[in-house]
């Protein structure tokens, strides 16, 4: 999408974000029917992923995961269109958060933070809660769009409220840059990378590829490892908790922070797991030796 589709769309992305939430919540209900009854949106991809993923469930039970995941998912989309001009007092109201003793323990001691996290609740809100608190400045890893109006416009929506960006080839460079500041470097670690250059382990049921990047740069600068879940008790509320999971990482063993923050990530999803990113193709590379196609 050129230009002059970027600027016709342009009216409506704003249309939503100043929408009240009830209203958002209804074009969301009219969405999923949308998206997933009638274009069927990757719901193969869903149900392959949730029959893997949960193989002791039955299918009502896969059913009704499905479901709610369908209306979560698109909340997510409308919702992340609303951070385009949602007031941080709209963000403090829906958005609790526990744990906060951790990072404060850390600020005042001068010491900057890594946060790992993974596409589970609404990561796009919780950084607009972030940016709230009295503590770090959140620097998030992101990868960029080659649709450069775009761009510009996921760029302001992610930095209005006055979060940072790193791009994700940047990481060490923007950090190194930035390090005598006091900052949350926040990595969504539950993305997929290339199978040869990965850490493997078995997360929901199957093999698994994890990136290097959060372990290996956590380890090389010794900077403290926060778990972040960001729970949905409720319809338009959201729950951050942040929990240490590594005080000293330049002391562990190589492999042990990607085990951990992946299995606590599978934690919060079997907990909830309708409000994890299903439509992902989390499984479509095979561990080294292993010429099984995607699926199988």
């Amino acid at each position: 999408m050129g230009a002059i589709g970027y600027y016709l769309a342009l009216p409506f992305i704003y249309a939503v974000s100043i929408m009240p939430f009830r209203a958002l919540y209804a074009l969301s209900d009219l969405m999923e029917f949308l998206l997933f009854g009638v274009a069927r949106y990757r719901l193969l991809v869903v149900r392959q992923n949730l029959r893997n993923s949960f193989p002791d469930k039955n299918p009502a039970e896969l059913r009704a995961i499905e479901l709610e995941f369908r209306h979560w998912f698109c909340d997510l989309v409308l919702e992340t269109i609303k951070t385009l001009t949602i007031s941080p007092q709209e963000v403090e109201r829906r958005i609790s958060i526990e744990g906060t003793a951790i990072l404060k323990q850390y600020h005042d001691a001068g010491t900057s933070v890594i946060l790992v996290m993974g596409h589970w609740g609404n990561w796009e809100l919780g950084g607009a809660r972030f940016s709230q608190l009295p503590f770090h400045k959140l620097n998030v890893i992101y990868h960029p769009l080659e649709n450069r109006y775009f761009e510009q416009l996921i760029v302001h929506m992610r930095t209005r409220l006055g979060n940072g960006l790193y791009p994700m080839k940047d990481t060490v460079r923007c950090m190194l840059r930035d390090r005598n500041e006091l900052t949350a470097t926040a990595f969504i670690a539950d993305q997929t990378p290339s199978p040869g250059h990965a850490y493997w382990t078995t997360f929901l049921n199957q093999a698994t590829p994890v990136f290097w990047g959060t372990e290996s740069i956590a380890r090389k600068l010794d900077r403290p490892v926060i778990y972040l879940g960001i729970d949905r008790p409720r319809r338009g509320r959201y729950t951050m908790r942040f929990e240490l999971l590594e005080p000293r990482p330049a002391q562990t063993a190589e492999g042990e922070i990607s085990e951990r923050h992946t299995k606590r990530l599978e934690e919060d999803i079997h907990r909830r797991p309708a409000i994890w990113l299903w439509t992902h193709r989390r499984w479509k590379h095979r561990p080294p030796g292993d010429i099984r196609p995607y699926g199988t």
